[in-house]
Order: structure tokens, then sequence, then C-alpha cells
């Protein structure tokens, strides 16, 4: 089994940057994708973006300009760097996890996911 760990959500003033990190544990070998989601409630998730074990991103066209995925390997950890936040990127962020060989785009490949962090941009 994964555990995944988010961090770094906080309140944030519009047009400021912040950095999500996830981390990775237990059965790190089985993990293919790693991606970021966010939801609002009520409404559906939304993807943000993935990084593969090969270290390709894909991003959500809406999001792209403003938000970068990467990762540290050595430290089992993905990244979220947001910038120009918006009031309206006030949601749970959440990480999730594929396993080993699967397709980074379909949510329903996501078989792991954190707990979430909660980014307030006023």
């Amino acid at each position: 089994h994964v555990q995944l760990v988010e961090s770094g959500g906080e309140s944030v003033q519009a047009g400021g940057s912040l950095r999500l990190s996830c981390v990775a544990s237990g059965a790190t070998q089985d993990i293919g994708c790693m991606g970021w989601f966010r939801q609002v409630p009520g409404l559906e998730r939304e993807g943000i973006g993935s990084i593969d074990s090969d270290g390709i991103t894909t991003y959500a066209d809406s999001l792209k300009a403003r938000f970068t995925i990467s990762k540290d390997n050595a430290e089992n950890t993905v990244y979220l760097q947001m910038n120009s936040l918006k009031p309206e990127d006030t949601t749970m962020y959440y990480c999730a996890a594929t396993r080993y060989g699967g397709s980074c785009i379909p949510e329903y490949e996501y078989s792991y996911w954190g707990q979430g962090t909660q980014v307030t941009v006023s």
C-alpha cells in the first residue's frame, strides 16, 4: 500500500505563489504516475496535472500557464508550484498516485489519494 501526505497549503494574497508538497511512503516502488487534483465542495474534482516515472508532465490547459509539477525521486516527493494565484484557486488540493504501468490521464487510474491540503487565496 502507498500513503500520500500533502502539505504547503495556506492562505495567500491574490497574485502570490505557493508550493505544495506530497510525500509518498510505503510501497513506493508500486507508483507509476503522480497527479494533483483539486475539488471545490459540491463540484466535480478537477485534474491539475501529472508527472510520470520518467518525469514527463501533463497539465490541464486552463492551468498550465501558472502551475508546474516536479518531483524529487530521492525524497519520494512531488511538488505543485502555483504562481499568480487567484481567489478562484481557493479549494482543497489533493495528490494521487497510480499503480505502476497505469496511465496518467484518467482519474480512475489513481488508486492512492492523500487527505488534501487547503489553499485559500484572498
